[in-house]
């Protein structure tokens, strides 16, 4: 975009110096005239550079739009799961911006500025993911190997928790985050410290307590990712606790990705405290042809007290196309097994146009 900006004004000033008379004397020197026209390349160079700025503090627009059937044993349906757009911007340098809008269920998801001065200190003030977890941190939908994510993420980080929050794993906060040992463009060791409302996403906090979250990424080497998490947090005017805790690993690189994370925590209710857990293991492949298969265990215990009655597995098998850079299309079938002897089946398709 810098060079099209460049050349531009340099064909528009060519061109008007071209029309314009020359104000040299007849006779002047070959000399002079190369002067003049170096003279007049630099003031457009300068202008270029003008223009090159105001550029670069222009907001970036980008989005995507999902959509698709499915069909189970009990429902059949075509649905629209997210339409999203997004708009980032640098306000200094170091400085920058993202907002992000959802058309599905209008609502603001992402409003965030964060400062980043050092590799090693950075911060991020606003509404954004809370940095707990590997999918939740660093996974974002239009990267998600199979549609849905995983049960235990979900009802225990605020998708739609197990305390009654929905609030697709972000909320209002306060973040410190950096990394330490840069090698090949990433860091060995990162951190994320986090303070939020607890409330969930364009909410008010409703007591005058703040939760934690913390987590601690290791990189040993390219592709293999080592991750641990830690939530608390009180909620709703009743003070009820949600403490929240995860572990994770997770290799991503070439052909190959397979990710695994076992996340427990407890909840308060107004029928006391209750311990929930569960994990899931995937693997898929970067086949040719822009080809990816890919499969997933989980399983997800409503009360560790109850294991038997309220547990669920699922097993998901799943295949991604991208057939051009801005398309997905990704066929997932699952079989949902709950210990309460209810099973069910269900086929999904969903496309995915970026932009």
């Amino acid at each position: 975009m810098k060079n099209l900006f460049l050349f531009v004004s340099l064909c528009l000033g060519v061109s008007a110096w071209a029309q314009t008379p020359a104000a040299s004397a007849p006779g002047t020197s070959a000399a002079a005239e190369v002067r003049q026209l170096e003279s007049r390349l630099d003031e457009l160079e300068s202008e270029s550079s003008v223009w090159q700025k105001i550029v670069a503090r222009l907001p970036r627009f980008s989005g995507y739009v999902q959509a698709g059937y499915q069909y189970s044993d009990d429902a059949s349906t075509f649905f629209l799961k997210r339409v999203r757009l997004s708009l980032a911007g640098d306000i200094a340098p170091k400085l920058d911006y993202k907002i992000q809008f959802e058309f599905c269920k209008p609502q603001l998801v992402d409003a965030f500025i964060q400062y980043r001065p050092l590799d090693q200190l950075n911060i991020r003030l606003g509404q954004y993911k809370v940095p707990f977890s590997i999918e939740n941190t660093d996974y974002v939908p239009t990267k998600l190997e199979l549609i849905e994510y995983p049960m235990v993420l979900q009802k225990l980080m605020g998708f739609s928790d197990v305390c009654g929050i929905s609030a697709t794993g972000r909320d209002l906060g306060a973040t410190l985050y950096g990394g330490f040992f840069r090698r090949d463009g990433y860091s060995i060791v990162s951190y994320d410290l986090g303070v939020f409302n607890g409330a969930g996403i364009n909410t008010k906090d409703n007591n005058k307590t703040k939760d934690i979250a913390a987590r601690l990424a290791v990189r040993p080497v390219r592709g293999l990712l080592l991750s641990g998490s830690y939530y608390w947090g009180e909620y709703g005017a009743s003070y009820f606790k949600r403490e929240r805790y995860a572990a994770g690993i997770c290799y991503d690189r070439g052909a190959v990705v397979v990710r695994s994370e076992w996340i427990g925590g407890r909840t308060g209710s107004d029928r006391g405290e209750f311990d929930s857990d569960g994990w899931y293991v995937m693997a898929g492949w970067r086949a040719p042809h822009n080809l990816m298969p890919a499969v997933r265990f989980e399983q997800f215990t409503l009360d560790t007290a109850r294991r038997s009655a309220s547990r669920q597995n699922n097993y998901t098998v799943g295949l991604l196309w991208a057939p051009v850079k801005y398309l997905r299309c990704q066929l997932n079938y699952t079989y949902e097994d709950s210990a309460a002897g209810a099973s069910n089946n269900v086929l999904s398709l969903m496309f995915t146009g970026m932009f």
